[in-house]
């Protein structure tokens, strides 16, 4: 099988960021295939993407580089870095932007600093083309992270609050809204009786659609987290949501 990079940005798709990365890429491999998971990423925001990538990474093949680049400390102290987890390479700045996909991944954490193997001339706004992209485009062709650079232990650094339990609920808060307006919280998805919102009881159901009316309601999402949403409405917009609100959730 053709090896593959998933790519995971906030560059959007105005400014040709992507499409130079991928020329990079496909430069030294051109047998790569490259997968778009988004590059909608709100700008700078390093836990939406951590969020993105924990949903997505799973369902990728073995052996899959990504390639993540949320990185508002570009030209910084901060490290680029180089991994493999599982059955799987990360491959983007020391932000903590791998985080929740590595916890999900529960194994060992091979990281390496990212000291040889970039383009000869780097820019120090754009690590995405002259680090990042020929890195991963080497290690496709069968590279040992031995030789990208040193070994460093990794650390976990993105601020991620669980939710906390208490008693017979479990207490969290909305942190993304998806383009359709769902409200994804950071409750991962169980088996609950009910969820209140606002002070208001709402229903937990198997589906998007309601027969009772396009009422508010909760439902296990994608994501693997619960989801506040109303039926072919968003929730985001007519709740006018804020990421940070409370959701509680009880046990039967």
């Amino acid at each position: 099988m053709r090896p593959i990079v998933g790519l995971l940005t906030d560059f959007g798709t105005r400014d040709g960021f992507v499409g130079v990365m991928k020329g990079v890429m496909l430069s030294i491999n051109p047998e790569l295939q490259l997968v778009d998971i988004s590059h909608q990423v709100e700008p700078f925001n390093v836990l939406e993407g951590a969020l993105l990538l924990k949903a997505h990474y799973g369902y990728f093949p073995e052996n899959t580089i990504f390639v993540c680049v949320i990185d508002p400390g570009v030209g910084s102290q901060r490290q680029p870095i180089a991994i493999k987890c599982g059955k799987y390479f990360f491959v983007g700045p020391h932000n903590g932007i791998f985080d929740l996909a590595l916890k999900d991944i529960k194994e060992d954490i091979l990281a390496y600093k990212i000291e040889r193997y970039t383009l000869p001339r780097v820019n120090e706004t754009f690590h995405g083309r002259d680090v990042f992209a020929p890195v991963a485009g080497h290690i496709s062709k069968g590279i040992s992270l031995e030789n990208v650079g040193k070994r460093i232990e990794y650390e976990f650094l993105l601020p991620w609050e669980g939710p906390k339990l208490l008693e017979n609920k479990i207490v969290g808060k909305v942190i993304y809204f998806d383009k359709f307006g769902n409200c994804i919280t950071n409750i991962p998805c169980g088996n609950y009786a009910y969820g209140e919102f606002r002070g208001k009881k709402l229903d937990v159901v198997s589906y998007f659609i309601q027969k009772e009316g396009r009422k508010p309601a909760f439902v296990c999402g994608s994501f693997g987290y619960m989801e506040l949403f109303i039926p072919m409405g968003s929730a985001q917009v007519l709740l006018k949501v804020k990421k940070g609100e409370e959701v509680s959730f009880y046990t039967p």
